[in-house]
């Protein structure tokens, strides 16, 4: 049995080189602990797997940010009529717009408003950008040319060049938590944001390419050496131990079932700024959950060095209702 505390890690370097596949995979690969297989070349085959099997909520894991500019205004109202879940736009001026979604939102505008000339214009280049993510759903004869609207792909620096207000709704941020499974039923929550978590359908904890045992995450509720520390370790030790024998004539479907909420897992979290300002403000808050504020305090001064304009006034309050 092992005992580790709780910890994040802000994976923000693929979206700063524009490494969209590679965040995708990176995400996928947390639910059967499979990093390891990770290589220069293993991102688009696993993407088309996925892909290929239906699993399309990994592709929920990147970001895509567009400049749109449209010759008549009709041609945003009628997407407007259809914007999908986690697929935002912004108006800059009379026909320039800001539009953002992850892959998997834009996949649901190709199979279910290609007839709308926004989307058949945008297709094609983001089928030319990130063919891995878009290809399949090009038609047989091809995206038909639109004339009257002009599609640009932003550029990281052009997306963190945003006004405020822009990036806050644009802009996303990628967190790879480990943490308890109480934290994690919390976490999800948050509807507004795209989860891939560590599976325990999959991972056998006694194999030692998942640890060789099961991992627990130190309580914060009671301190070693305490009575109450060591009836909790003494659950815990239990808990393996019975995992560890149905594991010797069951799936890992079948034995998780003896497992606690104290249970280590990992989590990967994207969302936007603006999501993450309103977990944050959540979650850090004293009358959140003591151990999903404990993970709070620690990612929000990581925040706020990142975005001190953002998370900055967030943390000013909590320190002023913490006096």
């Amino acid at each position: 049995m092992k005992v580790i505390n709780p910890d994040f890690e802000i994976l923000d370097e693929y979206f700063q080189q524009g490494r969209v596949l590679e965040q995708i995979e990176r995400c996928g690969r947390v639910c059967y602990k499979s990093e390891d297989k990770i290589t220069p070349e293993s991102a688009v085959p696993f993407i088309s797997g996925i892909i290929k099997r239906g699993h399309e909520s990994v592709l929920e894991m990147a970001q895509i940010v567009l400049r749109v500019e449209v010759e008549s205004e009709t041609i945003m109202h009628k997407f407007f009529e259809r914007i999908p879940r986690f697929c935002q736009a912004d108006r800059i001026d009379r026909k320039r717009y800001i539009l953002s979604g992850n892959p998997r939102s834009f996949r649901d505008l190709a199979r279910n408003s290609r007839d709308l000339k926004l989307v058949k214009a945008v297709m094609p280049v983001l089928t030319e950008w990130l063919p891995p993510l878009f290809q399949d759903l090009t038609p047989k004869r091809g995206w038909i040319p639109q004339d009257g609207v002009n599609v640009g792909i932003l550029s990281p620096d052009e997306i963190n060049s945003l006004p405020l207000d822009q990036l806050i709704k644009h802009r996303t941020l990628l967190i790879h938590f480990t943490v308890n499974r109480a934290v994690t039923h919390e976490l999800v929550r948050h509807r507004v944001a795209s989860y891939l978590q560590e599976s325990q359908r999959y991972c056998r904890y006694g194999e030692p390419r998942f640890g060789g045992g099961v991992s627990f995450v130190k309580p914060c509720f009671y301190k070693k050496e305490t009575p109450e520390y060591n009836l909790w370790e003494e659950a815990m030790i239990l808990a393996e131990k019975i995992y560890l024998r149905l594991l010797e004539t069951g799936s890992p479907q079948a034995a998780r079932t003896v497992l606690p909420n104290s249970c280590k897992t990992e989590i990967m979290v994207h969302a936007t700024l603006g999501e993450w300002m309103h977990i944050l403000r959540l979650r850090a808050s004293r009358a959140a959950d003591p151990s999903m504020r404990e993970i709070m305090l620690l990612l929000l001064p990581e925040m706020e060095l990142r975005f001190p304009d953002i998370f900055g006034p967030i943390s000013r309050i909590l320190s002023e209702n913490e006096a």
